[in-house]
């Protein structure tokens, strides 16, 4: 470090701060109090390095004092090590001097091992027959310490060989042969102790001391256990039949008792018993909480508290019982053991009932987990659901097949409330009810499975009975005279069909999760084939109806018509006694087929007034509009007569007089006339509206046609269309007048 060069750094920052403290002259007068300050601060700082300095050398002197006395230290320990170098050199003579000496001091431990142990070894067949006699007396503890005396002789004697330098297997026959009664003993020890741990629950509520004894035992032979391995690591000596590992022995007993416990508490068979399952699951439940009770007061008390002994035998018992009810399980389930079965496992084993019992306590879902493998219970649950299928499938089968021979049958249907209907839906959703709430017992999952498979089963059910219905129609219709009560049972199978789908929407508002969308689609494709099968025999009913005014309806718009009301009576009369049969529809039902009614009346009358080759005069049509709205008005009363609590507002009948107004209308004004009526109904074409002048015969196909495609080249498109419109979809003809 350049002292001048610091000197000179110093001497140019001082003239720094004194051209910055003397930049005004009003602070010259300040130069003396700007000296002191500068006097004070070097002051300080001299100071500091002087008290620096004084620690910096103190320090070193501490340092060197602790390098000389390290230096002492170290001379005074190689003066040491040569002197201890110096004294192990004649080691090697001492040894080989003292070679005599160890030899006998080898002899000497064995002879006090031999004499130590020399009752022993002349009296092992006493001793072993005197220990075997406390054994069948039950005085376990004085058996023990006999045996553990012969023991500890015998691996004394067997350590002392183990040290000697040269090894001779024979003396280790020898000795092993003279001692080998004591491994009976041994053996018969450890039976007793099973046979005792065996019945541990019965003997700890009658007297628990003997289970202590038990357990005292075990645990003097675990620590001799652990005595032994230790003196392995460190010798490599192994006493013969160490580890005895009685403890892993003794919780092994206990697990094969609480099996044998299980599988003893079946009393019945399928065979004698339906209810064989339900009863056995009881009995294990009420012998299951029983035992574990006494375990917990009793067990617990005179195990040692590492044993764990409740949850040991809350292990035992779960696991005994899975292995019992898997096997149950894969032996095959009928009927409603399956519910029995799924509800056991999921609802009582782990509830109150059972494993989380005031007195137990027990949450086997964190402590072990389910019952049955959750494979297990899948399969389980999947079989009860195959089951289940199968019975609808059965049971609909032969429910569809009822109802078909009651179709053909000599029997009036089943009225109530004077409506006709069979029991089919009632049973058929009183089965699925009763299906949904045995799973709701066990677990919602499985409940929507169920309903889902219910749902599915009832619409396949709905394709057979539409089968069959469409097979009836189309029988009856080749003869109508050999189903003497087809209208009745065509009113029945309407009923039913309303019920079905007011039934499934009823159990979909019990069942169905609001939550849940997926399989909704099976859900509207059931209603969507019930509705289908109502307006399939409804539309039945009235082709029949309608067959038998075949005639009337083709003497409409005939000279005959002009002449008389006979055809038009005919039809109201022949609807009427139809009508009749048809109260016995529900009013829903009823109200249906009156508007269906309506609609294929309007729809064949109109098809008679576009059809029939009538042509009149002008000065005649008057009277012929007159006449056909009287018609209309007649078909009106008459419906509101069968069925007046049904509002017949926008009926279709009302086409019949707009058409007829239409006819009297002037040829002139008809372009205009018709912007309103093809607003109101789109669907009414040139074709119909030519067929409807032909009556009139001062009325040329040829004018009327321009005027028709006038008004359809300038009409509006309308916002509303008349729901009535679609019959003139259905009016469609297949021949040209012109």
């Amino acid at each position: 470090m350049d002292l001048q060069q610091l000197e000179e750094e110093a001497r140019q920052a001082a003239l720094k701060d004194i051209q910055n403290m003397l930049q005004r002259p009003g602070q010259l007068e300040k130069v003396e109090q700007y000296r002191h300050r500068i006097a004070r601060k070097k002051a300080s700082v001299e100071a500091l390095l002087k008290t620096g300095m004084q620690n910096q050398l103190d320090g070193v002197r501490v340092g060197l004092k602790q390098l000389e006395t390290c230096m002492q230290d170290v001379r005074e320990v190689r003066r040491r090590m040569c002197e201890v170098d110096r004294l192990l050199q004649g080691v090697p003579e001492v040894y080989d001097a003292l070679e005599v000496v160890r030899e006998e001091n080898t002899k000497h431990s064995q002879y006090a091992t031999a004499m130590e142990n020399l009752k022993h070894i002349f009296n092992v067949d006493a001793s072993v027959e005197k220990t075997m006699a406390l054994i069948e007396d039950d005085k376990l503890l004085n058996a023990h310490q006999c045996l553990a005396d012969l023991e500890n002789s015998r691996d004394d004697l067997l350590y002392e060989l183990h040290k000697q330098p040269k090894q001779h297997a024979s003396d280790k026959i020898t000795l092993k042969r003279h001692f080998e009664k004591v491994d009976t003993v041994s053996q018969e020890l450890e039976k007793k102790l099973r046979l005792i741990l065996s019945r541990t629950l019965n003997t700890l509520r009658k007297k628990p001391t003997i289970i202590v004894t038990a357990l005292r035992i075990i645990e003097r032979e675990e620590k001799n256990d652990q005595f032994a391995l230790q003196q392995q690591k460190v010798t490599g000596f192994l006493p013969p039949g160490r580890p005895k590992a009685w403890r892993r022995m003794i919780m092994g007993v206990l697990q094969q008792s609480v099996v044998t416990r299980i599988e003893g508490s079946k009393l019945e068979e399928r065979a004698d018993n339906k209810m064989w399952l339900v009863r056995d699951l009881e009995i294990l439940r009420q012998i299951i909480l029983e035992d574990l009770r006494v375990v917990k007061s009793l067990c617990v008390p005179c195990f040692p508290p590492h044993y764990d002994i409740f949850g040991e035998y809350v292990k035992f018992y779960h696991e005994g019982l899975s292995s019992y009810l898997d096997n149950i399980v894969r032996s095959g389930l009928e009927g409603n053991e399956y519910v029995s079965m799924l509800a056991w496992v999921t609802h009582t084993y782990p509830g109150v009932e059972l494993m989380s019992h005031p007195d137990l306590t027990v949450d086997v879902h964190k402590l072990i987990g389910t019952l049955l493998r959750p494979e297990h219970l899948k399969a389980l649950e999947d079989e009860y659901l195959q089951n289940m299928q199968r019975n609808y499938q059965e049971w609909m089968t032969k429910a569809a097949e009822t109802e078909k021979q009651e179709w053909f049958s000599e029997m009036v249907p089943d009225q109530d409330e004077h409506y006709y209907h069979t029991s089919a839906p009632v049973i058929i959703f009183q089965m699925i009810d009763q299906h949904l709430q045995v799973t709701n017992t066990i677990h919602q999952e499985l409940t929507f499975k169920a309903l889902v498979m219910s749902i599915q089963q009832v619409e396949i059910f709905g394709q057979t009975y539409l089968k069959n219905v469409i097979e009836l129609k189309e029988h009856h219709f080749r003869n109508r005279d050999q189903i003497k009560y087809f209208t009745h049972y065509i009113i029945t199978i309407v009923n039913n069909s309303q019920q079905m789908v007011e039934l499934a929407q009823q159990m979909k508002q019990l069942y169905w999760p609001k939550s849940r969308t997926e399989h909704y689609e099976d859900f509207e494709r059931l209603l969507g084939t019930f509705q289908r099968i109502r307006a399939h025999a409804a539309s039945y009913l009235l082709e029949e109806a309608f067959l038998d005014m075949e005639c009337h309806f083709n003497d409409l718009f005939t000279t005959k018509w002009l002449a008389s009301n006979i055809a038009v009576d005919t039809i109201c009369v022949t609807l009427d006694d139809y009508f009749q049969d048809y109260n016995h529809l529900r009013p829903t039902n009823f109200e249906m087929v009156i508007n269906e009614a309506q609609k294929l009346l309007a729809k064949r009358y109109i098809r008679a007034l576009l059809s029939k080759r009538l042509t009149k005069p002008r000065t005649e049509i008057d009277a012929i509009t007159r006449k056909i709205k009287a018609e209309a008005k007649r078909f009106k009363l008459f419906f509101e007569k069968i069925a007046p609590k049904i509002s017949l507002s926008d009926s279709p009948l009302d086409l019949i007089s707009t058409l007829s107004a239409l006819l009297s209308s002037d040829i002139e004004l008809l372009v205009l006339d018709l912007h309103t009526l093809l607003g109101s109904y789109p669907s009414l074409n040139e074709d119909h509206l030519v067929r409807l002048f032909y009556i009139r015969n001062d009325v040329k196909a040829a004018e009327v046609r321009e005027k028709v495609q006038d008004a359809m080249k300038s009409k509006k498109a309308m916002v509303s269309i008349a729901k009535q419109d679609c019959i003139f979809k259905e009016i469609v003809f297949s021949d040209k007048l012109w």
